[in-house]
């Protein structure tokens, strides 16, 4: 059995994972900082562990191996509230995108964090979410051959993929499955019987993350009374991304945008355009926006569930 189908107990229980990609990326300066990462470990780490402990929320963590390796403590620090520490890559580098690198080098990429991220949190780390959603047919082999599971990098008719790095190549995204799915051995957006889970992120034209949130939140208001009732009717888990960085205010210092794009219509795009987006409400003024993302679900009795529980109880 492929999915969810009807009979199947998941169409009676619904389930929510409130994931989250931790790494450097400064949203103010469009760009990785190691100063972000401090602010990240001392202000938004905290606002986010606090918010899920009031709501009782298990949830996902995927942190680069090199914020892990800068700040070690920020990954202990999710351990003693039952969370999930998970693979985010290496880092956050354009150049290291899962789309781009060679086989092998995505092989010692996974192999590193991986290694690295259970030293440190002394968990099986067995589940994987790309840098920017970046990935090919080589990342599915190379994941499955480091002893990752389940994956949490598609993102399901999601339309605004120009807009980030590695955008043509997401076109996959519109024909992706909507439901939770096993990969086929050869296609990471269809289904088949390989040994990687696939538990995509949810969107609806626009991505369902906290950037969008931010930046549009009544259109996500109503997003996600729209995705409730897709839940209700199919058994859709709802899958949120969302960055501690956004809980964090760099606006003191003066701002900078850093080119990273020779292209001329990228650099507007994934440059300019989004950098000034992505600011909007950025800091305090996401907590309360999450805050009531978080409530929606907890009074309508959705279960908190991390990327590793939700496939290991899964029957797909």
């Amino acid at each position: 059995m492929v999915g969810i189908v009807q009979g199947d107990p998941r169409m009676e229980q619904r389930y929510a994972m409130l994931t989250n990609d931790v790494e450097t990326t400064s949203v103010w300066f469009n760009s990785l900082r190691d100063e972000t990462g401090k602010k990240v470990f001392e202000e938004g780490m905290p606002i986010l562990l606090s918010l899920y402990a009031k709501y009782k929320v298990r949830s996902t963590f995927f942190f680069t191996a090199y914020i892990a390796k800068l700040y070690p403590e920020i990954v202990r620090m999710i351990v003693k509230d039952g969370h999930e520490v998970a693979s985010h890559g290496k880092s956050h580098v354009k150049e290291n995108g899962f789309d781009v690198m060679p086989f092998l080098m995505q092989k010692e990429h996974l192999d590193y964090s991986k290694k690295l991220l259970e030293d440190i949190s002394g968990q099986e780390i067995v589940s994987f979410r790309a840098p920017a959603l970046r990935v090919n047919n080589d990342t599915l082999r190379a994941l499955v051959e480091t002893g990752f599971r389940y994956d949490s990098s598609v993102a399901s008719q999601r339309f605004d993929f120009f807009m980030s790095f590695g955008g043509i190549k997401k076109l996959h995204w519109l024909t992706a499955p909507r439901l939770p799915y096993r990969v086929a051995d050869d296609n990471f957006f269809r289904k088949g019987q390989s040994q990687l889970i696939e538990i995509p992120l949810t969107a609806l034209l626009t991505p369902y993350v906290g950037t969008t949130m931010r930046i549009i939140p009544r259109y996500t208001a109503l997003q996600r009374r729209i995705l409730h009732m897709e839940t209700k009717l199919t058994g859709k888990p709802v899958v949120f991304d969302i960055h501690p960085n956004e809980f964090i205010d760099e606006s003191a210092e003066p701002r900078i945008i850093e080119r990273r794009s020779s292209n001329p219509v990228k650099y507007l795009l994934q440059d300019l355009v989004r950098s000034k987006l992505k600011v909007k409400n950025l800091g305090s003024d996401a907590i309360p926006l999450y805050e009531s993302l978080i409530r929606f679900y907890h009074t309508r009795g959705y279960e908190f569930q991390t990327i590793k529980h939700y496939g290991e109880s899964s029957s797909i």
